[in-house]
């Protein structure tokens, strides 16, 4: 179990307890928070010159290594290979789905989903909810989930549904689920800086955006913001991969297509450019099929060769494909 007393901010070594202050009242509670948001972020928050928040940071990170929380500097591959081994995974609901992610949605990484309306992509949100309250030996991880809605389409009526088809208690399924809604992009990044106490008091193992950009791509219209909008949600993008990180938790988002004004190119291209294609460790296009099935396809991965398979989507959410 986790040593939450060495989390605390007094034990940075060399910190004032006017500076502890300052980071109290910017909203870092732990040295976690410290890590996930970053030295730019402390510094903007507190007023601290950017030298001092890079110090306190690198003093945080250090002490998350002590502790065994996130890996050293230098380590070995096997090192890193038998960390691995140990991770956890949530299932998607579909046995065909789990193959083609080598198991399931995976922990300490950021998955992103994308593809047209109607492909499923909020469904799969909608079982991954109800399947990581599940234990292990039925894919699940024990845990809850915080979904970060900001377009309205989280429904606890397709949770219940979900729960029911699935012979899991339907108010039990609910309960293990925690709504941020978020009206806006700013407030998108302020839901994510505090979701660091609301995952260790929670037992939260699974973090949702859905979806990712569109307040940004709603709020920041033409060329002339493009850099603006590029550098909010770089910063929010990487908050999130440091926040799958530290706490251990699997980051699933989902993201919109656009079409290329000349019609040329790919037509299922996501929206967010290089920023979201380089920050995601995993990339999924779904795609219609015949009927209620749907095609998923592996885009980037670090180590799953580029595929596709067919699942359903049914009264269980995400199921396997009908034949």
């Amino acid at each position: 179990m986790e040593d939450t007393s060495r989390l605390a901010l007094g034990n940075i070594g060399g910190m004032e307890p006017a500076v502890e202050k300052l980071l109290r009242d910017a909203g870092f509670y732990s040295i976690k928070d410290i890590l996930v948001r970053g030295p730019a972020d402390v510094s903007e928050a507190t007023g601290l010159k950017m030298d001092e928040s890079m110090e306190i940071c690198n003093k945080a990170r250090v002490i998350l290594e002590e502790i065994g929380l996130i890996d050293k500097s230098f380590v070995t591959a096997t090192s890193i290979y038998e960390k691995r081994a140990k991770g956890y995974r949530i299932s998607t609901g579909s046995k065909n789905f789990d193959d083609l992610l080598g198991g399931g949605v995976e922990t300490r990484a950021l998955t992103e989903v994308y593809g047209e309306f109607g492909t499923g992509k909020t469904q799969l949100c909608h079982t991954l909810c109800v399947m990581v309250q599940q234990p292990m030996q039925s894919g699940g991880l024990d845990g809850k989930a915080l979904y970060i809605d900001t377009e309205n389409t989280f429904r606890p009526e397709r949770i219940a549904s979900i729960a029911r088809a699935r012979l899991v208690d339907p108010a039990r399924a609910l309960d293990g689920i925690i709504v941020a809604k978020a009206y806006n992009s700013a407030h998108q990044e302020l839901i994510a800086e505090q979701t660091g106490p609301v995952i260790e008091q929670n037992r939260i193992k699974l973090v949702i955006v859905d979806s990712a950009v569109a307040h940004y791509r709603a709020e920041f219209l033409g060329r002339a913001t493009l850099s603006e909008r590029q550098q909010r949600l770089n910063k929010f993008m990487h908050m999130l991969v440091r926040l799958a990180d530290a706490y251990d938790v699997a980051v699933v988002l989902t993201n919109q297509i656009q079409s290329t004004p000349d019609g040329y190119g790919d037509s299922a291209k996501p929206t967010g450019g290089n920023v979201v294609a380089h920050t995601s460790t995993y990339r999924l296009l779904l795609k219609r099929s015949s009927g209620k099935n749907r095609i998923a396809r592996i885009v980037d991965s670090p180590y799953h060769a580029e595929r596709e398979t067919l699942f359903s989507l049914s009264e269980k959410g995400v199921s396997d494909a009908l034949a």
